[in-house]
């Protein structure tokens, strides 16, 4: 790792006794880049975002910001903003007092605080908030000025602790594409904890997928949806098919009696006990015959509607594991797909994935 990255973790570990919830997890952040901490639960996202903070302390590893080793700073002496799930504003203070509550302890002259509340209100599209109360303002509300609170005296870092899983889905699209616009607008250095993999996916420059306290791989969300790393990722992010597979020659995989081409990269030479993957989208209908490559005859069990497509559940001759296809609504309108329905489908050979199976 350089020095020209903003945030750089080295080999972090932490302990809770006998229990490792980060295993030496190292990762250099970008200036200005939006970076996203992705898994399950118990992965160790949490515990590494509040170690950046000061609110964990690692057993080992460091943790180096603007080129200074913060590794074993108070949460004070750090330079970060924090955003919570819970908002966690003051109830008995107003909007503007709560976004000037770091300014006041900062000791701020009054009229420079005022100036920089109301642009920060602005900021956030809530001009005409400042003498309201928390409980006046929607969760969708609240997090806004939570947002404008943790700016407010320019820290170079801002931290997100999954701050849209308490709203409800329509204003949680809303707020994570205004986020991000703020993010980019600033310029400012971002972690987001999120285990919802549609927020990640939109707003991140670079995702970390994290599983047991390790990380399984670092891309951008083109990269980790698009090249999974493992089939932990493959299975993580995103729908997917991942099939049970053996080597069968060549660049070909068996999956039951069914033998598909797909680039094996070597994968096939080192292990008999593989795992192909594709995505539900991957799936093609139209126009496909019996030499089209990775074709095969499917049997539709149940097509759900899903509104911009449909997803059906399917089984393949020779393959008893049920697959997804997402198809298009246009595709639906022509085919009139239903449940018991025949019909050909194939997989492009350059949309399958071979991993070794663990």
């Amino acid at each position: 790792m350089t020095t020209t990255e903003y945030l750089e973790l080295r080999d972090i570990r932490k302990e809770f006794g006998s229990f490792a919830a980060l295993k030496g997890v190292s990762l250099a952040v970008h200036p200005g880049e939006l970076i996203c901490f992705l898994g399950p639960s118990g992965c160790g996202k949490t515990t590494l975002l509040r170690i950046v903070a000061g609110l964990e302390t690692q057993s080992s590893g460091t943790v180096i910001q603007a080129g200074k080793d913060i590794s074993r700073l108070p949460p004070m002496k750090r330079d970060y903003g924090i955003v919570f799930q819970s908002y966690a504003l003051f109830p008995n203070l107003s909007i503007a007092e709560n976004v000037a509550y770091g300014l006041v302890n900062r000791k701020v002259p009054r009229a420079e605080r005022d100036a920089r509340v109301k642009e920060l209100l602005a900021l956030v599209g809530l001009p005409d908030s400042g003498a309201k109360f928390p409980s006046q303002l929607s969760g969708g509300q609240q997090q806004r000025i939570a947002i404008a609170r943790a700016i407010a005296t320019s820290p170079g870092l801002l931290l997100l602790d999954e701050p849209l899983s308490a709203l409800d889905a329509r204003v949680r699209v809303r707020l994570r594409g205004e986020i991000r616009a703020l993010q980019q607008r600033l310029g400012i250095t971002t972690i987001l904890v999120t285990h919802d993999q549609e927020e990640a996916l939109s707003m991140a420059d670079r995702i970390v997928v994290m599983k047991e306290g390790e990380i399984e791989q670092i891309g951008t969300p083109s990269e980790v949806y698009r090249s999974p790393a493992s089939p932990f990722v493959a299975d993580f992010v995103g729908k997917t098919n991942l099939l049970p597979a053996r080597a069968a020659g060549g660049d070909c995989v068996l999956v039951g009696d069914q033998r598909f081409a797909c680039g094996v990269n070597g994968v096939a030479g080192s292990s008999k006990n593989l795992k192909l993957f594709f995505r539900p989208e991957d799936v093609m209908v139209r126009n496909v015959g019996s030499a089209t490559p990775n074709s095969a005859v499917a049997v539709v069990e149940k097509v759900e509607f899903l509104g911009g497509y449909s997803r059906l559940t399917f089984r393949m001759n020779g393959i008893d594991q049920a697959l997804f296809a997402d198809l298009s609504v246009n595709d639906l309108a022509e085919f009139h797909v239903k449940a018991g329905d025949t019909l050909r489908v194939a997989v492009p050979p350059d949309r399958m994935r071979v991993f070794e199976a663990a």
